[in-house]
């Protein structure tokens, strides 16, 4: 069985903050954290190599779920210090010509208003080429930035998450395609009976509109989500243009692609416009037997130090895994956080020590040269069925090149990914095929 071409983009965990500060191929990245110089590379590599988007990741808190501490998590940068990724965005869309670039946002804290205005003038800046990735927030710290003294439960965010994504929505049909019509002779830039108010007053959010900047680009911008649990695949299901999934297994890429589909056509969607797409965290090096050292390295240096694994496990559902024995079984537990990720996170063994050293965040058993890595995409994907891979690495220009200069060709040379662009504009290019 042959895969069908598929798509590829790149997670880009911690965005705008700290890389490569102790990784002996990290060069100055650690003294440069707050310069665009990397992330300017990164993106000219990815359009080099044909990619469809770069995710941006962001948080808006400072953990201190491990240890009840924040001194892991500034001792370790990880996921602190981090910058505002927004600004990034118009530095890299100027700096490619076909890459769709898809920031965070967070429907818990943003105004609606103010996102769909900001994304409609990225979008239309880039001439259609950024997206937006919708996440409710699952930090306590963070709710606690922005008013809140406990976070909103977790389904109700979703309630309040899929009215956000409505909201928006009409806030960017409130201008028609041709509203814009620039009449010197009638004196009229814009057509006042093709822009209309949304009076949109819903359970969360009372939007007068209409917006002050014209329609986005195609329409709207692309939509992407990442969401395991029930509640964040129906939300998927219902808005989304893309949905990426952490599984580390084929069996659970088959079951929840069939599960995705079956819930896009339940809301009366094409199955298709919606592109599931899995995190893919590979190893490779010059022959099968490097690889593959450095792959058990990996797994050595993980079980060796569970902490790293368990600190951003305590980020990601406010829970205190310091608390816990490494050795003692489990008992059931239960998250305002991300309950999808908990949930696969227990099901790796009895005790942490077990489940720190199994727990794969996205599919990362694959190890080998660019070409025999490429084979087995290709088989996994022909297996799946799914739309592609996006890649989650820490970067440096090491594992920049190692993908976009070695695994990608040996997949263009097997016609799995595009080897040209043939349109502009993101969503052009996402629904090519």
């Amino acid at each position: 069985m042959t895969a069908a071409p598929f798509h590829m983009g790149w997670f880009l965990g911690n965005s705008f903050g700290v890389h490569g500060w102790n990784d002996p191929w990290g060069g100055s990245l650690a003294a440069e954290w707050t310069r665009p110089d990397m992330h300017i590379d990164l993106v000219r590599a990815l359009e080099r190599a044909c990619f469809d988007f770069l995710l941006l990741e962001d948080s808006a808190f400072v953990p201190d779920s491990y240890g009840s501490s924040m001194d892991f998590y500034l001792r370790r940068a990880a996921r602190v210090p981090k910058n505002d990724p927004l600004p990034l965005v118009p530095l890299l869309t100027q700096a490619t010509r076909h890459l769709g670039i898809v920031p965070t946002i967070s429907t818990s804290f943003y105004p609606p208003y103010l996102l769909a205005r900001l994304i409609a003038t990225l979008d239309l800046m880039s001439e259609g080429r950024v997206g937006c990735n919708f996440v409710t927030s699952t930090a306590l710290r963070a709710a606690q930035n922005f008013g809140l003294d406990e976070h909103l439960e977790h389904d109700r965010r979703y309630e309040m998450a899929d009215e956000f994504v409505e909201v928006v929505r009409k806030l960017w049909t409130s201008w028609d395609d041709d509203a814009v019509i620039m009449d010197i002779e009638r004196q009229t830039f814009v057509d006042p009976t093709k822009v209309r108010t949304i009076d949109h007053k819903g359970r969360f959010f009372s939007v007068r509109g209409p917006l002050n900047t014209a329609r986005p680009h195609d329409g709207r911008p692309v939509l992407v989500q990442a969401g395991g649990s029930p509640q964040g695949r129906h939300f998927a299901a219902r808005h989304m243009d893309v949905v990426i999934a952490a599984l580390g297994t084929v069996d659970e890429m088959k079951t929840y692609r069939a599960d995705m589909r079956e819930r896009v056509a339940a809301q009366g969607r094409n199955p298709d416009d919606c592109k599931v797409l899995f995190l893919l965290t590979p190893t490779l090096g010059d022959t099968d037997a490097e690889a593959q050292a450095r792959y058990e390295r990996g797994l050595r240096a993980k079980s060796a130090s569970p902490e790293n694994g368990l600190a951003l496990m305590a980020s990601l559902t406010d829970i205190d895994f310091a608390k816990f024995d490494l050795d003692e079984p489990l008992e059931t537990m239960t998250t305002n956080g991300q309950q999808g990720t908990l949930k696969r996170f227990l099901a790796q063994g009895r005790t942490l020590r077990e489940i720190a050293a199994n727990f794969r965040f996205g599919f990362e058993d694959v190890f080998g040269t660019p070409d025999r890595v490429a084979a087995i995409l290709g088989e996994v994907m022909a297996e799946v069925g799914g739309d592609g891979f996006v890649i989650n690495l820490p970067i440096t220009r090491r594992t920049i090149a190692e993908i976009t200069d070695g695994l990608i060709p040996a997949l263009q040379k097997r016609q799995l990914v595009r080897s040209l662009y043939s349109h502009a504009g993101f969503r052009q290019n996402l629904f090519e095929f």
